[in-house]
């Protein structure tokens, strides 16, 4: 992996302490209700995919419901303000219109009584590069069973372990030697925001792919999901999140992580969410942890209402997994991980494709969806795009999965458009190839 040589000195884990005080100073300094609620919606806003401030473009129900004065409503109000208005949304950022990496932590609970971020292991590591200039968000999901070595004599272990050890400084170390990269702020949330967040907007869609079963007395974790449509409470979604007991261990659960994500992200935008503030904004004082500023935050709430959602890129970090004794690691690809990093980090421009290039595609369809599967196969071919081959596959989540580096989030978005068949489909950037043998992308139109 190359080191980030252009990006400035990384920062020290002194430093990082010192900056974490500092920051939980000023913002104790300040305890006004308003700014308050700034800071901790835009937290929960990030974490849950920038899409909260939907609520801002309905002023009605906001006026309705809490009243014309009331500063939730003030604040949603001039943030939904348009950019050729003179109350335009400011986008003065304090680091101007440079990327930034923030790295985003789901922590396990280290037992009952105990401080709820002290030695406890990450369960959740994504890491998001931000662009106000292009007002666009790419995330890589970190297994957090990825082999790697921490700083220090400590080591090979797991990278979920560096916080457990060492805390966030460490935790930042590591990923920064492993992938090359300069990490510039943290959001860190417990296990128990995550429960008594969907318990306060009264539970969360989510298609379980399969029956799970599983009970650890021991851990106190009790799972009984059935296969299909639910609406789950709190609870639920913990044991949602949280099980591996299958082929995909580790790697399942990352892509849970995902669609849970996503139904959290419809769950807010409804209108209604917005009488549940005082309850969410409670688990948020207590379960929530970050080192930004109060200014970066309210910064950032002014620019997540700007991002488009579809051109939203995610990825996994590449390899394999692996059994040593009773441990499970997954092992980074070296090679194929620094693709994802080049791309989705430092969004390397390659030279672009010609869009009526020749491709090569893969379609893969669940039981029931041959038609559909036919009908975006006929219109491939019409673009002159191979369809290399066609198989069954049983997923819950349609996908547009990219293998290729020509494959970009702008030939997906001429894609669709030649091919409405495609439209809301998630973009998917997985370099290796695990359906069709060398094809540059493969669509997956997943049934139920």
């Amino acid at each position: 992996m190359r080191t980030d040589t252009n990006k400035g000195p990384r920062r020290s884990q002194t430093n990082n302490g010192e900056n974490t005080i500092r920051q939980a100073k000023l913002i104790r300094r300040d305890s006004s209700k308003f700014l308050r609620i700034i800071m901790i919606l835009t937290i929960i806003i990030i974490g849950a995919g920038l899409s909260f401030f939907v609520l801002a473009d309905n002023q009605e129900f906001l006026e309705k419901h809490l009243g014309k004065d009331n500063p939730i409503t003030k604040l949603f109000v001039n943030l939904s303000k348009d950019n050729d208005t003179k109350h335009k949304a400011d986008f003065s950022f304090p680091f101007g219109t440079k990327r930034r990496n923030i790295l985003l932590l789901g922590v396990d609970s280290n037992g009952e009584g105990t401080d709820p971020f002290e030695g406890t292991r990450t369960d959740t590591i994504i890491l998001m590069n931000i662009d106000p200039r292009s007002k666009s968000l790419n995330a890589i999901s970190i297994p957090r069973d990825s082999k790697v070595y921490l700083p220090g004599d400590h080591g090979i272990q797991k990278i979920n372990a560096a916080h457990a050890i060492g805390g966030i400084g460490m935790t930042i170390k590591t990923i920064e030697d492993t992938l090359g990269v300069k990490i510039d702020r943290y959001i860190m949330v417990h296990d128990q925001a995550v429960k008594e967040i969907v318990d306060a907007l009264g539970g969360v869609d989510i298609y379980v792919e399969k029956n799970m079963h599983y009970n650890d007395y021991s851990g106190k974790l009790f799972i009984n999901l059935k296969k299909g449509e639910n609406h789950l409470d709190g609870k639920e979604v913990i044991g949602y999140l949280r099980f591996r007991h299958d082929a995909m261990g580790d790697i399942g659960r990352t892509q849970r992580q995902q669609w849970f994500l996503r139904g959290l992200m419809e769950e807010l935008k409804k209108p209604e969410t917005i009488t549940k503030l005082p309850e969410i904004i409670n688990v948020a004082n207590k379960y929530i942890k970050t080192n930004m500023s109060f200014y970066e935050l309210s910064q950032y709430a002014s620019l997540a209402k700007h991002i488009d959602m579809d051109k939203i890129e995610i990825a996994m970090l590449p390899g394999a997994p692996n059994k040593k004794g009773y441990i499970s690691y997954w092992i980074l690809d070296p090679e194929k991980t620094q693709e994802v990093v080049d791309r989705l980090i430092y969004r390397e421009k390659i030279n672009p494709a010609e869009l009526g290039q020749q491709m090569k595609a893969g379609i893969m369809y669940s039981e029931g969806n041959e038609e559909e599967a036919q009908l975006i196969k006929e219109q491939l071919t019409t673009l002159g795009i191979e369809v290399a081959c066609t198989g069954h596959v049983n997923k819950t989540h349609t996908q547009f999965v990219a293998h290729s580096k020509q494959v970009t989030n702008d030939y997906f978005n001429w894609l669709k458009k030649k091919t409405p068949s495609i439209i809301g489909f998630q973009f998917v950037y997985e370099p290796n190839d695990v359906y069709c043998n060398g094809t540059d992308f493969t669509v997956v139109i997943a049934g139920k």
